[in-house]
């Protein structure tokens, strides 16, 4: 169930290349960012945005955003299987290139997952990500204002189910 409270945007940050656009949708609607690392966070004069560094560790910012991120909040991350951690707390997913994560795509993204470093262990893939694009800046930046506009008018029809 949602309630009165704005969401607010948690971002792995760490590896993050969208943080620019995240900032331009976050200043249009008015809401609160939170950008979790182990380092390299450059400090905000906004007040709407927080830093926050963890301790080095494989799943310290992970552990930290699942600690804090709330029902309806939206969430920007490419860690799959944080991804699935905070679904099941009622957020809303985004991967840097604008493919959100549902209850319904985690299991396939999660499977898929398994199955690459299998095939990396073995020798069969080499692990290489394609480049991030301007397209993919594009589609996040459009994926994300949705999101985000979805997650403000639930939050406003309090009681409203998330869809899935």
């Amino acid at each position: 169930m949602s309630d009165s409270r704005s969401p607010q945007i948690l971002v792995d940050a760490d590896a993050c290349p969208v943080k620019a656009e995240i900032a331009r949708v976050a200043e249009r609607h008015q809401l609160s960012v939170i950008y979790v690392a182990n380092f390299g966070l450059r400090p905000s004069r906004d007040p709407m945005v927080t830093n926050v560094m963890v301790p080095q560790g494989a799943d310290a910012a992970d552990d930290w955003i699942v600690e804090h991120v709330r029902d309806n909040d939206v969430v920007v991350t490419a860690d799959i299987p944080l991804a699935s951690r905070v679904l099941e707390k009622g957020a809303h997913v985004l991967g840097p290139t604008g493919e959100p994560f549902t209850d319904h795509s985690i299991g396939v993204a999660l499977a898929m997952r398994e199955l690459k470093q299998h095939l990396r262990e073995v020798g069969e893939h080499n692990g290489h990500n394609p480049a991030f694009s301007q397209r993919d800046r594009t589609n996040f930046l459009q994926k994300f204002d949705e999101t985000v506009f979805r997650a403000k008018r639930l939050v406003n029809h309090a009681g409203a189910n998330r869809p899935k």
